[in-house]
C-alpha cells in the first residue's frame, strides 16, 4: 500500500476518494440544514441526535481526518505539479472548456474554503458540539436555548449581515472548488473517456450548484427573516 503515498497516482487516489467523501459529507449538512427552513424543532433535534453523543463524535473525528488527509495531499500534489508542469496544477490531459480557471485556482480557492470552515466551526462547532463537551448549558447569546438549539445560533448568526456576506463569499469559492473537484475526483478514479469528459463536467457543474444553493438559501432566508422580523406582513416569519 506505500504505493498509496510514494507515487503520484496513488497520492491523487486518495485525494480524489477524501474529496468524494467530503461532498457525500457537505449533501447530508445542506440537507441537513434545509430542515431549519421548515421547522426549528425538527433542526434542533437533528442537532441533539448529532451532538456530543459518542456517534457523533467518532464521525467528527473521522472528517477531521479527511480535511487532513485532502488538505496535506494538494500540497503535495500542487508542490509536485508546480515542479513538473508550472501552472498546471492537475496535469489532467484533455480538461474540457470552462475549467481551466478553477483548475488552475484550486490552491487559492482551497485556502477560501479552508478560512470559511474555520469561520463555520467559531460560529457553530464551539457553541454546540464543543460547548456541550465543555458542558456549558447558556451560551450568552439572547434568543438561543443552549448548544442544542441550532435553529437559534442560525438566526442569530445570520442576522449579521457581515456573517452573511463571508459566508456568500465562502460558498462562491465552495462552487468553484466542488465543481472542478468532483470532476477531477471521478477522472482520477477512472471515468475518463472522451464520452465522459463532458458529462461528468455537467454532472459536477449540477451537483455542486444543488450543494451551494442550499447552504445559501439558510443563510438568505434567515437574513432576510431578521430584516422584516416583528412585522405582521414578513413572509419569512
Amino acid at each position: 500500500m506505500s504505493w498509496l503515498i510514494k507515487s503520484s497516482i496513488g497520492r491523487k487516489l486518495v485525494m480524489s476518494i477524501s474529496g468524494l467523501a467530503l461532498i457525500l459529507f457537505l449533501t447530508f449538512h445542506m440537507s441537513m440544514n434545509l430542515v431549519a427552513l421548515f421547522s426549528a424543532e425538527g433542526y434542533n433535534m437533528i442537532c441533539a441526535f448529532l451532538g456530543a453523543n459518542w456517534y457523533a463524535l467518532v464521525a467528527t473525528k473521522g472528517l477531521a481526518l479527511l480535511f487532513i488527509l485532502h488538505i496535506v495531499y494538494a500540497l503535495i500534489l500542487t508542490n509536485q505539479n508546480r515542479k513538473a508542469r508550472g501552472s498546471d496544477r492537475y496535469g489532467v490531459v484533455g480538461k474540457p472548456q470552462g475549467v481551466e480557471w478553477a483548475s488552475q485556482n484550486m490552491m487559492a480557492l482551497g485556502v477560501v474554503v479552508l478560512l470559511g470552515l474555520g469561520l463555520h466551526l467559531f460560529n457553530f462547532w464551539a457553541k454546540m458540539q464543543l460547548a456541550e463537551l465543555q458542558h456549558i448549558h447558556d451560551l450568552g447569546i439572547p434568543g438561543v436555548n443552549g448548544p442544542t438549539d441550532g435553529a437559534g445560533l442560525i438566526r442569530y448568526t445570520f442576522a449579521n449581515p457581515v456573517y452573511v456576506l463571508l459566508y456568500l463569499v465562502w460558498l462562491a469559492a465552495l462552487w468553484f472548488h466542488l465543481a472542478h473537484g468532483f470532476w477531477s475526483a471521478l477522472h482520477t478514479i477512472g471515468w475518463n473517456n472522451t464520452i465522459w469528459m463532458k458529462r461528468l463536467q455537467v454532472i459536477s457543474n449540477i451537483y455542486s450548484t444543488l450543494i451551494v444553493l442550499g447552504f445559501a438559501a439558510v443563510v438568505i432566508f434567515f437574513f432576510l427573516q431578521s430584516l422584516c422580523n416583528g412585522t405582521a406582513s414578513c413572509p419569512f416569519a
